[in-house]
């Protein structure tokens, strides 16, 4: 009953738990390096399960062209834009414009593209997850050296908007033509990767990280490819077969909630208002995936 928002939820989880070590690769790898190889080794991944696991899917052309295009705007600029915002702004603004603006622009989209309408209690839960999240990461910010710079807070808006394109596209063709999570998750992904290596050649950025135990970077980039890329893939994919764009796309602004848990899970300190927030987005999320089922 409650799949969309598990699948949702739980590709959150998966954020929360591979951010930490993404942001230990970050040191060795450009943030394009980075995104070219887990894109890599998470379509080598889905490639084997669609041969060997998954019943064969034949998509129409139109609808591939779609998906593909869901990926290099989701994934390949998307992703991009959030780098450049990182660069400009910092991590804690950065947050804060792409997660509060992208369930706002993907509500907007969904409404005008594919006629998907929120009741008022949806729109109740959204704006109670959107307020924890942003006061969860002013509380949380570290980062007081970035100066105010306009085009990083442009970065971080366009980079909520190429979610919200990516995901109400996603939505459309996974409702409208039936397509397995796995195959559509491959398919997105090859269109993100084309727009990835586009970029790094045109900005000649370096393919292989700088490390001095290469062994060591490998092993934790094929754990963090596993979790935050090829399961937060799947489980995206089955979030939006499932539950309208919107309540996705809010419910994956919580891992910023979750990664809270997981610091907890690590013996670091949380703040006690930081906890008070993080109660507040889950009943927020309570609310929206309670809407959700309720008879209209």
């Amino acid at each position: 009953m409650f799949t969309g928002e598990i699948a949702a939820l739980s590709t959150a989880l998966c954020w929360a738990v591979a951010a930490r070590m993404f942001a230990i690769l970050g040191r060795s790898f450009s943030p394009l390096a980075l995104n070219f190889w887990k894109g890599l080794a998470a379509i080598g991944i889905l490639f084997i399960i669609t041969t060997y696991f998954v019943p064969a899917y034949t998509l129409s052309n139109e609808a591939m062209f779609w998906l593909l295009l869901s990926g290099v705007i989701g994934i390949g600029l998307g992703d991009t834009f959030f780098f450049q915002a990182l660069n400009k702004i910092g991590d804690s603004q950065s947050i804060l414009v792409a997660e509060t603006l992208a369930p706002i622009f993907t509500a907007l989209l969904a409404m005008a593209w594919i006629s998907e309408w929120l009741t008022w209690q949806q729109w109740t839960g959204i704006a109670l997850v959107i307020l924890s999240v942003d006061m969860v990461v002013k509380i949380q910010k570290k980062d007081t050296t970035k100066l105010f710079e306009a085009t990083g807070y442009v970065y971080a808006a366009l980079a909520a908007l190429c979610q919200a394109v990516g995901a109400v596209i996603s939505r459309d063709i996974l409702t409208s033509t039936g397509v397995d999570a796995f195959n559509a998750s491959q398919i997105r992904l090859v269109g993100g990767m084309v727009m990835i290596v586009l970029l790094m050649v045109l900005m000649r950025q370096t393919w292989l990280p700088k490390t001095n135990n290469a062994k060591q970077t490998w092993v934790l980039f094929t754990g963090a490819t596993v979790i935050g890329t090829f399961a937060a893939l799947y489980l995206q994919m089955v979030a939006f077969a499932n539950t309208k764009a919107a309540v996705v796309q809010t419910l994956f602004a919580t891992s910023v909630i979750l990664s809270l848990i997981v610091a907890k899970v690590l013996g670091e300190r949380v703040e006690r208002k930081t906890l008070i927030w993080s109660v507040i987005a889950l009943i927020g999320v309570g609310v929206l995936v309670g809407a959700e089922h309720i008879p209209h």
